[in-house]
């Protein structure tokens, strides 16, 4: 019985049976460290040890929840809506109204991308950008679940192949890890022996439109609880865009959501953009819109740390091997399938890298994997799982932006789709080329 297969399997299955989230990550993590022999105090004492590192992102999502709301009130959405309206009309011509959505598809692809390798914000965009346009989306009667799709590949496929901003740090875990473990590598052949999986998600991408291409109805919901009157004028639409950029300018200077997000509100503030009467309203309301993303970020560090205190990480590496007897083809898959399995439960491809390098290295090596067949070994187990896991800041992030009128489900409208048409495909397509082509 692995503690890690257990707690995993218990987070999962609660979590599909629609109970909470949180709850589902504080029942896994002590059922794992029960199953890893701890005792209930040491389990409890790990798990609340580890929750202070998901503090910063509690308190960043909070912020940007509230900025977020505050942006949408200051008539600069209302204004972006008044004008596709025009162009598509409510009850206009199809072509228009399918050029329209390609061009939102186009933007939040490239929004995603941007946010991880050029202006590397991360998620900070989504609470921004999201659920201002939800009218919008409804209107065109998008459905949702692609829109998680296509932000969930924009988060995590640049990160893994392209060497820059947030793809510089993790190719450089990978690495420095590789590197600890035994073999030291050029970081420009990262990129080379991680393309095959990327295509794997590019396919999987294009599988989603063609799954979720049907028209979905939502209702229109006022995404604040008090009617707040919204003036539009020129003055408030340059100063929302002033603080839109200050924020980038504030996030990318001091690698700090937080302080970016309190830039951004201050902005508003100041030059009046967000009416003092109704600030602490909106902020407030924002503040809720974001808190479940808060508490799951935190319950998930706690999970995390009984995770790594049990040691059955290694131990179900080892076991696993030692039951296949050198079959090198098996062996790359069931390790695959065990780096999905942690990074499922932590919720961080780059917290994985370190847990599984220094195992899976070695007995790389001892297979007869080339060195790029390593790389993509360790670079495809470390990113499977950052799709479809509901502690990822790569599901969360969509959801906190598709949820904000309460009628797209973070388990069932973002983890089930983002897993199976990313996580399907990474293992596949990783697979196949370490087992085949490199």
């Amino acid at each position: 019985m692995n503690a890690v297969l257990i707690a995993v399997l218990v987070m999962l299955v609660l979590s599909l049976l629609r109970i909470n989230v949180v709850l589902s990550l504080v029942i896994g993590g002590i059922v794992g460290g029960l199953t890893g022999g701890m005792t209930l105090t040491e389990t409890i004492e790990a798990f609340q040890n580890g929750l202070g590192g998901g503090a910063q992102v509690a308190l960043s999502y909070g912020l940007l929840g509230g900025f977020a709301v505050a942006i949408s009130k200051t008539g600069i959405t209302e204004l972006l809506i008044d004008k596709i309206l025009k162009v598509v009309g409510r009850n206009g011509e199809s072509q228009k109204r399918s050029l329209v959505k390609v061009l939102i598809f186009l933007l939040l692809l490239l929004m995603a991308i941007f946010s991880q390798n050029l202006i590397p914000i991360h998620i900070a965009f989504i609470p921004l950008l999201i659920p201002p346009i939800l009218k919008i989306l409804n209107m065109l009667e998008v459905d949702r679940r692609l829109i998680a799709c296509i932000l969930t590949f924009g988060l995590i496929t640049p990160y893994i192949f392209l060497p820059y901003g947030f793809g510089f740090i993790y190719q450089e875990i990978i690495a420095k890890q590789i590197g600890l473990a035994g073999l030291p590598i050029d970081m420009a052949d990262i990129p080379k022996a991680m393309a095959i999986p990327v295509l794997g998600m590019a396919i999987g991408l294009v599988c989603a439109f063609f799954i979720y291409r049907k028209p979905r109805v939502y209702k229109e919901v006022n995404i604040m609880e008090e009617k707040i009157e919204i003036t539009i004028s020129k003055k408030n639409v340059l100063f929302t865009i002033l603080s839109l950029v200050i924020t980038v300018v504030v996030q990318i200077s001091t690698n700090s959501m937080i302080v970016a997000a309190l830039a951004g509100i201050l902005v508003l503030y100041i030059t009046g953009a967000l009416r003092w009467k109704a600030a602490d309203t909106i902020l407030s309301d924002g503040f809720r819109m974001m808190a479940f993303i808060g508490f799951v970020m935190i319950s998930a560090n706690g999970f995390s740390a009984v995770i790594n205190e049990t040691g059955h990480v290694e131990l179900l590496v080892n076991d696993t091997l030692d039951i296949l007897n050198g079959n090198v083809s098996l062996a790359v898959l069931l390790m695959l399938i065990i780096g999905l399995v942690v990074t499922m439960g932590i919720g961080s491809s780059f917290a994985t890298i370190p847990i599984i390098a220094a195992i899976f290295v070695p007995l790389s090596l001892e297979l007869g994997l080339s060195t790029l067949a390593i790389i993509s070994l360790i670079g495809t187990a470390g990113a499977l799982g950052d799709a479809g896991s509901p502690a990822s800041d790569s599901t969360l992030g969509p959801t906190s932006g598709l949820n904000a009128d309460g009628q797209h489900n973070h388990i069932w409208d973002t983890c089930v789709p983002t897993f199976i048409f990313y996580n399907i495909p990474l293992i596949i397509f990783g697979w196949i080329a370490i087992s085949f082509v490199l």
